[in-house]
């Protein structure tokens, strides 16, 4: 009898994740703390540090990081229980054709233009680096195919080999990132940085705004990975001990070596304490695991937008990819920075929809959730508001405005719409 040989590349995309596929905790809580280690983070804990002394920085990224996971649990106990990715997960909040539409598309949008904004930052600096510190002149265009290409090939065997990349990486990212700060508090560094006074002083609220910001796109997408944690309250622990440990840690590694520093570059913080090479392989570990993310989650929702058999996601998500890799080159992706800064204020109160939805109106039961046919129009007209809030907002911290206003609007639509056929929930009552 000849054995089927089992394939290493994920073939469950927007089907219920079966039991015996379920992950532990921590190897999500991994996946987690390699997204949150980013080059991205090690930046928004120098903009944070800008505006804040070194104590009150820190205080604004805990907090900051404490609102994201706090709806990270709420998303990723959904999609535990459900074993079903966010752009399937939101299907009942704004229909499956809604989410299609929306929610699918923009993150399609925004992911595959951030892998090509990460690949050229990570491709730029590396050709940056071999020249200063070793005076090899490579290509720029070059580096973006091979650094682009090697993240492709982890984000097309899917979570195993994420899982496996993880687990690898964060604890080398821990070891260069504490070893690159005890060097920068070396000598003067522990001084300077506790005498520490920002130029500008920004507050708390743009401190904590930041915070978040950096890291709330995650959140709304935080149901493609932990559809494999085994129930909602495994599912809450990976994302707290996988996000506030790390992400806080790398927010407060780029303040430190930013004050110390005097840069936010992260290569030019590194070799300005005379670490350059091991600057580079931060940026490289950080912007590897991150990037993989990106491209996981937009093959996923490509896949929803045009209903495709699951075993596609791995090829789609390598067409996403190399997309990506296209607008890295020769710069292009730099001209779409705002463009992808604005989408995250439309992706943001995708997760008040989904917990006004599930948790709120549902009351957290699984076996009562299914896809809402066609466009909920209560869901959609919800999350606009709540975008357009968090756009607006000037006065408190946007994210959380827009959510609140999100969860507010549809709830009460939810109460007052008795027709089935804009209210999922109404022939319930």
């Amino acid at each position: 009898m000849t054995k089927t040989k089992k394939s290493h590349i994920e073939t469950i995309t927007l089907e219920p994740v079966p039991d015996n596929e379920k992950k532990s905790w921590p190897s999500i809580a991994f996946i987690w703390a390699g997204n949150v280690i980013c080059v991205p983070a090690l930046m928004v804990g120098s903009m944070v540090s800008e505006g804040l002394n070194f104590k009150n920085s820190i205080l604004a990224m805990f907090i900051g990081y404490g609102i994201v996971v706090a709806l990270m649990m709420l998303i990723a106990a959904q999609s535990a229980q459900t074993g079903r990715p966010t752009t399937v997960a939101v299907s009942r909040a704004l229909g499956d054709r809604g989410s299609q539409l929306s929610l699918s598309l923009i993150i399609a949008i925004s992911m595959i233009g951030w892998y090509g904004y990460q690949t050229i930052v990570c491709a730029s600096s590396f050709c940056t680096l071999l020249q200063s510190s070793f005076g090899i002149t490579f290509p720029e265009w070059l580096s973006c195919i091979i650094w682009g290409t090697l993240m492709l090939i982890t984000a097309f065997y899917g979570i195993g080999l994420t899982k496996v990349l993880n687990m690898i990486s964060v604890p080398l990212l821990f070891v260069f990132l504490i070893y690159g700060v005890s060097i920068a508090l070396g000598d003067n560094g522990a001084a300077v940085l506790s005498a520490y006074q920002p130029s500008n002083d920004n507050g708390m609220i743009i401190g904590i705004t930041l915070s978040v910001g950096g890291f709330i796109s995650g959140a709304a997408t935080c149901g493609d990975y932990n559809r494999y944690s085994k129930d909602g309250k495994s599912a809450a622990l990976s994302c707290l001990f996988g996000v506030i440990p790390a992400g806080v840690g790398a927010l407060a590694c780029g303040a430190i070596l930013s004050i110390c520093s005097g840069d936010s570059d992260i290569t030019v913080m590194f070799a300005n304490v005379g670490l350059p090479v091991a600057g580079m392989l931060v940026l490289i570990l950080a912007t590897w695991t991150t990037n993989v993310g990106n491209a996981y989650s937009a093959g996923i929702a490509v896949v929803n937008i045009f209903k495709m058999k699951d075993d596609k996601r791995a090829i789609v998500t390598a067409v996403c990819s190399i997309i990506g890799i296209l607008l890295s080159l020769g710069g292009i992706v730099y001209y779409f920075v705002d463009f992808l800064s604005i989408l995250s204020y439309l992706i943001t109160p995708i997760c008040a929809v989904l917990i006004a939805d599930y948790w709120i109106i549902g009351r957290g039961k699984s076996e009562g959730w299914k896809p809402f046919p066609g466009v909920n129009w209560l869901g959609i007209f919800a999350w606009l508001c709540g975008a357009l809030t968090t756009y607006f907002d000037k006065f408190f911290i946007p994210e959380l405005v827009g959510i609140a206003v999100t969860i507010i609007i549809y709830c009460i639509l939810c109460i007052i719409v008795k027709n089935p056929k804009y209210n999922p929930f109404a022939k319930e009552r």
